[in-house]
């Protein structure tokens, strides 16, 4: 019964943070929702393998950047734009509102603004010429299934420390992980540390570049959690769709700045 819980909350993640089909049936609560999220770095894995398979075979087919458009594309798929969504709207809503209620009113609203426009064409922009890059340094599958799942674990352990702000039945951030307890945190980094088995393969320095990435999203988080403190008193579920876009980029400018600056990989 204890397996097949755990496994219900982890088809529960995979199901609100993807596409991917899971059981109809599928047992849901307010409860099961937070802890669901031990294993939103785990449905990460899943994604970043899915992307990173996709890459290949595109890779065999076509140019280099054809085939990191394209993967991007099913990553969109595979995701449903979930956070891209969600980063687009706190755009709107940090850009656009002049309190933390009218932010809060922006970012509950469909329709997108300049400031979301502008700021998820940026994104793309920077992720396709940093997916290039890696590609370049042979290291762009590896950074995809390590950053998918770091990126998720750094959006999801925001949860841990800082106050859950939208609570009404108009929100369509309502159903994300409002609480997490110590146990689904430590659970939720160790999973996502586990594709950092395959950094010997490719960085020779491994270990000093896992300490970079690890203080560089340390000292990230300390800054965009005071930010969504003072701008807003919390966290919204575009928010965590942000930070996990966010700190992908993150993940992947780290390990450009690496691999360029020692040659290790």
């Amino acid at each position: 019964m204890k397996i097949r819980y755990q496994w219900q909350l982890f088809c529960l993640a995979l199901m609100f943070f993807s596409q991917i089909p899971v059981a109809k049936n599928l047992p849901y609560s307010e409860k099961r929702m937070n802890s669901a999220n031990r294993y939103f770095s785990l449905v990460g894995i899943v994604i970043g393998l899915l992307v990173a398979l996709s890459f290949y075979l595109f890779d065999s087919l076509f140019s280099i950047d054809v085939a990191i458009l394209l993967t991007m594309i099913t990553s969109v798929f595979i995701t449903g734009a979930f956070h891209e969504d969600g980063l687009a709207d706190m755009a709107d809503g940090m850009g656009g509102g002049y309190s933390p209620a009218k932010r809060l009113t922006i970012m509950k609203d469909s329709r997108i603004g300049t400031y979301g426009a502008v700021t998820l064409i940026l994104s793309l922009l920077l992720k396709f010429q940093l997916l290039v890059e890696l590609e370049q340094f042979s290291l762009l599958i590896v950074a995809v299934i390590f950053s998918y799942s770091m990126s998720r674990a750094f959006a999801a352990s925001l949860i841990f420390d800082t106050p859950y702000v939208v609570d009404d039945d108009t929100s369509k951030s309502k159903p994300i992980a409002s609480q997490q307890s110590r146990r689904d945190l430590v659970i939720l980094i160790a999973v996502a540390l586990l594709p950092c088995a395959l950094f010997p393969w490719y960085f020779d320095d491994f270990w000093t570049l896992l300490i970079s990435i690890f203080v560089v999203l340390c000292l990230l988080r300390i800054a965009y959690r005071h930010w969504l403190m003072r701008k807003i008193s919390g966290f919204t579920g575009d928010c965590l769709g942000a930070a996990q876009q966010i700190s992908e980029l993150v993940i992947y400018l780290v390990m450009i700045h690496h691999v360029s600056n020692t040659g290790a990989f």
